[in-house]
Order: structure tokens, then sequence, then C-alpha cells
């Protein structure tokens, strides 16, 4: 089978390893609704501890959420939250080598000002910027700041995103760009300086409905995905990049994953329902509510929303750290993904233990 290659972005994907990353904690509380979990207060000091941790044991990306509204509970989940691109370019500046990826919505920022916001931030990290792209959106979070187009449906959200990015990639490589479509007009328009990296700037998204596998093959360069099992994600990725061979591109599918890290099984077990014990019932249906219960747009509840209901929003192994790198590598392997963008419950001890004890295993299979 003749399978497409790659653009080059400077990763290890890029040549067949497997790329490792980094979610930023830039709102308080992480990724767990509980009220007995390390303090993570979503401040610049700890993001940038974590982003220098981050580079120095060898991960390759950095990237960061953009998020407008919290979940309220008694932990006030996520109430705290940084401008993903302010951090960024700040991280920027405080690193050297590992890849800074910030986040837009579409919905909410002019392609023109983002194209060169995102530019400005791929000269301060010498070429390191990248782009995680959202064309969704939660109506609460949205229409409080009267951002929010009822007008405009789950695949008309992608439409929109599709002119929104293609405008974008025009204004990073284009002296002038004139376009006319159905949500974005742009005439004689200019954007300068250009993005230090060429082709341009890695362009990453998330979606797992048939629109937005498309939007993602069409205009992005990796897809995060998610499932109910491990049968669920293997067959979400091998999808997607069927999808995209079909299409005559290369897909790269990634997969979060929270890892909870103890010295043994027992003590990683045991830390996960002390988190379990102090679950914000509250959080969570806050959470539940900002998306819709159930997503009536794709017809069933979410992964997401369905693992949440634990008090832990994302896939997570938990173990000693030989436990933990015999999970990984069976993910990465069974579901054919090309990286794992990793969080920890407390990321400045999480990040030294899985730098020390994991990760040198990781890049000894799979390549760096």
């Amino acid at each position: 089978m003749n399978i497409p290659q790659p653009t080059r972005f400077g990763l290890p994907s890029d040549t067949g390893a497997k790329d490792f990353g980094l979610f930023l904690p830039v709102a308080n509380g992480g990724w767990i609704l509980s009220s007995t979990t390390p303090v993570i207060d979503g401040s610049y000091e700890y993001n940038r501890r974590a982003a220098l941790l981050a580079e120095a044991i060898g991960l390759d990306f950095v990237m960061s959420m953009a998020k407008f509204r919290g979940y309220g509970g008694r932990t006030d989940h996520w109430r705290t939250s940084l401008d993903s691109t302010v951090l960024m370019s700040a991280l920027a500046a405080q690193t050297s080598r590992v890849k800074i990826w910030t986040t837009f919505h579409t919905l909410l920022q002019n392609p023109a000002v983002a194209a060169k916001m995102i530019a400005t931030l791929d000269q301060v990290s010498h070429g390191r910027a990248g782009l995680n792209v959202v064309p969704g959106a939660f109506k609460g979070e949205f229409a409080q700041m009267g951002a929010w187009p009822d007008n405009v449906n789950h695949d008309d959200r992608y439409e929109l995103a599709s002119e929104w990015l293609r405008a974008v990639k025009s204004l990073w490589t284009q002296p002038s760009t004139t376009q006319r479509g159905r949500y974005f007009n742009l005439e004689d328009c200019h954007s300068d300086p250009k993005p230090v990296q060429s082709p341009r700037p890695f362009i990453v998204a998330a979606g797992m409905s048939e629109r937005g596998m498309r939007f993602a093959i069409e205009e992005t360069d990796a897809i995060f995905i998610g499932g109910r099992d491990d049968d669920e994600l293997r067959a979400t990725s091998l999808r997607a990049k069927e999808m995209a061979h079909e299409a005559g591109r290369r897909l790269r599918t990634y997969a979060m994953l929270i890892l909870v890290i103890e010295d043994s099984d027992a003590e990683a077990e045991a830390t996960i329902a002390r988190f379990r014990d102090g679950f914000d019932e509250e959080a969570f249906y806050g959470m539940m509510r900002s998306y819709g219960m159930i997503d009536a747009e794709i017809g069933r509840e979410n992964a997401f929303t369905a693992r949440a209901r634990t008090g832990i929003t994302a896939p997570h192994a938990a173990g000693s750290p030989e436990t933990i790198t015999r999970r990984m590598t069976e993910l990465i392997e069974h579901c054919d993904l090309d990286g794992m963008m990793l969080i920890f419950p407390d990321y400045l001890d999480g990040l030294a233990r899985f730098g020390a004890t994991i990760l040198p295993a990781l890049h000894a299979r799979f390549g760096q």
C-alpha cells in the first residue's frame, strides 16, 4: 500500500517514531473533579515549572487549552484559567527545544488576527509554534459573552472552521489574501511577518464525529481521538487513517492519558480511590450542563462525559512505572497511535517520575 508521507515538522512521528507531549494545567483543578487531588492552581508559575520540566525530560510538545468558564462545585473547577496564547508566548521565551502549541476557537477570533498572533508566537519560539484549532464549543461558555451563533449547528461549525483555517494558511504564505465565504470575507488582506517554519506551523484538532474527522483530514496534520475502551479507540484511529489515505493524506492520531505513577500498583490504586472519595459531584453536573448532558447533535453521550462520572475526565493509567510503561506500549501498538498527550494529578512530581522511569523505555521501544 502506498501510504502518503507526512509533512515534516521536526517531530519524532515525521519518521515513524512516537510523539509524547504535555497538556498543560492552565485551569485550576486539572482534569480530575475532586477535592482530594494535589493542588493545581492554574497559575503561570506552575505552568512555567511544568513546561521547563517537560523540556528537560525530553517531551516533544506542550499544549494549552483555551477556556472561558468553569464548572463550579465546591472546588470551583476551572474557574481560573490563563489565556492560551499569551501563556505560550511567555513559555516560548523560557524554553528552547520543546514545541509550543496554542489553542484558538474559530468562533471567537478573526482569522487575520489569529494568523498574526500565531506567526508572532512562531517568531518568539524560533519556529516551534503549533495550533490546536477548536471548531466546536459549549453554548453557555460562549453565550455569556454574546459569542454564540444560534444559527450555526454542529456541521456548520466545521464549515466555518474550514474557511477560517484556509484564510489563516493563505495569510501565512501569500503576500495578499482575498477570500469570500459564508462566514469570513478578506479583501486584499495583508499579514506579516510570516511564520518562521516552512511550510507552516503544525495544526491539530480533536474530533470523533464523521464531520470532525473529515475536517481534520482536510485541514490539519493530526487529530486527538478518544474511546470508551481500547477497541473503540483502535477503531477510531484506524478509521481516521483510512479516511486520510483515501483522501491522499497522512493524518497522525493522538490520544490523551492521565498518569498516576506510584512505587507500586497497590499505592496507585489507593491514590485513585482517594481521588474518587473527593469526587465533586456539583462540578460534574456543571460540566455535564456545559456539554449539553447528551450531545444531541452527534446523537449519543460522548466518552468524555461518560468517563467524567467517575471524576476522572480522561482515560488513565495507574500503577508502578513498569505497569504504566506496559500499558502505554499496549495502547500505542494496539490502537496504532502516533503519540500521546499526557496529564498528571501532580505535574511536578509526575513529570519527574515519568522522565526518570518511563520515558526512556518508551524512547527505546518507539524511537525519538
